[in-house]
């Protein structure tokens, strides 16, 4: 900003400007000084989108302490550059005690999804179904003695007993069973 004469206007008279309410002042300052603090801020933080915020909150503070302030040496710049400081290291603080927090708290449980489980569920009950259909293709001794032994969790020395055969014989069934049963699943898949 210049005056009416074409000598520019300094920080100082403009910042009093700005205090008695000139809205035209503010931006002055804002526009002479905002590349120069966001480079400043960009230097403090090394990121572009933290370097726009602190450069957009030391002017909202400017303009809130506008008329609470008297410039040193007329210049806004090293008031500026403080004021961008300070946001820096309060929010440097700030995401240090966010992080320490975070690493203080347990570890989430894993929550399993629960269109994944009903899948599972469902693919689940199909294999079940083709393996009872598999089952019910077996011959009559082996397909008793995968009901009573494999499906029905019965001892072999129980299923002997209750087939009245063998246990060597029930053995036998359960070999064979197994056998022809990967086969046949092998095909349905």
């Amino acid at each position: 900003m210049t005056s009416q004469v074409g000598v520019p206007v300094d920080d100082g008279e403009l910042w009093e400007r700005a205090a008695a309410g000139e809205q035209s002042a503010f931006a002055a300052l804002f526009e002479r000084h905002v590349q120069a603090v966001w480079n400043h801020a960009y230097r403090l933080t090394g990121s572009w989108a933290a370097a726009e915020d602190l450069t957009s909150n030391t002017f909202l503070i400017a303009w809130r302490k506008r008329a609470d302030l008297t410039l040193i040496r007329d210049s806004a710049l090293p008031w500026l550059y403080t004021v961008a400081g300070n946001l820096a290291r309060s929010e440097h603080r700030g995401a240090r005690r966010r992080l320490l927090l975070l690493k203080r708290l347990p570890e989430p449980l894993e929550v399993s999804d629960h269109a994944e489980s009903v899948v599972e569920h469902l693919d689940s009950e199909q294999r079940l179904r083709q393996v009872l259909e598999a089952v019910r293709t077996l011959p009559k001794a082996q397909r008793q003695v995968v009901e009573l032994c494999l499906l029905g969790d019965l001892s072999i020395t129980d299923a002997a007993a209750v087939l009245e055969v063998a246990e060597v014989t029930v053995r036998s069934h359960i070999s064979r069973a197994r056998a022809q049963l990967r086969a046949l699943l092998k095909e349905t898949k």
